[in-house]
């Protein structure tokens, strides 16, 4: 599954001349019941990411949930990824810098915009230039995230690139099963929105049967969905760049 999509993303994105970095995680160690999928191992997939990169060329990117995760995941991947609920976590940020890879923060639902620096300066302080910012919304009472298009200019004067997740934005966490709902149909409204505002980047998880995910199927973009969106995205960027 990791190479179908891999290959299927990085031919589309050769033809649209956007520049690729491609995302798995090899573990989901947040989840909300104790039964829900969460790795086949960690280091057999850590493999699986790295041959992805190897393959076609391409910048992997994956998440870390401890100090000893940084070590090893830098071995195999070109990106450390903080999770959003770990954005403070210093022990996590310190051992993620030190590892010399480029840093991706993603903003904790439960944080200011403004508050990002703080992050950020955790990384930068350990002689690691490198730090992303992702924003993947704010919790907006139990169940809703909303983004507020007005934090990427308070993001942008950490001086890293910022980067919108549109799908993990949509989630709809907390639900009364245990599993995470979302709102996919609004992923175009979102990517439009983060293109036209200046987000550096955007951040999209896409499958071709969303439904038999193991994991946050509910918020997925179809696979067969993302040629149309990335299109009419280019148009957007095109028409600001001019």
């Amino acid at each position: 599954m990791v190479n179908r999509i891999a290959e299927n993303l990085f031919h589309l994105t050769q033809d649209l001349s956007i520049p690729f970095v491609f995302k798995a995680s090899y573990e989901k160690a947040n989840r909300s019941r104790i039964d829900s999928f969460t790795t086949i191992g960690i280091e057999k997939s850590l493999e699986i990411i790295a041959n992805v990169g190897l393959k076609y060329n391409i910048p992997t990117i994956t998440d870390i949930h401890t100090e000893e995760q940084a070590e090893l995941a830098a071995k195999y991947v070109d990106i450390l990824q903080i999770p959003a609920f770990l954005c403070r976590q210093t022990s996590l940020l310190v051992s993620a810098a030190k590892t010399g890879k480029i840093v991706n923060i993603k903003k904790g639902q439960f944080l200011s915009p403004e508050s990002m620096k703080f992050s950020v300066k955790k990384v930068t302080d350990n002689q690691n230039p490198n730090a992303w910012i992702t924003d993947r919304g704010t919790c907006f009472g139990y169940q809703d995230l909303v983004v507020d298009f007005r934090g990427i200019k308070a993001m942008h004067t950490t001086g890293c690139p910022v980067i919108l997740d549109c799908t993990h934005a949509l989630q709809q966490p907390n639900q009364p099963e245990g599993v995470t709902g979302g709102r996919p149909d609004l992923i175009e409204t979102i990517a439009r929105a983060g293109i036209a505002v200046g987000y550096d980047g955007l951040f999209i998880e896409t499958h071709p049967e969303p439904q038999k995910a193991l994991s946050d199927g509910a918020n997925m973009l179809p696979l067969d969905q993302m040629e149309n969106l990335l299109k009419g995205l280019i148009k957007i960027r095109k028409a600001i760049l001019e």
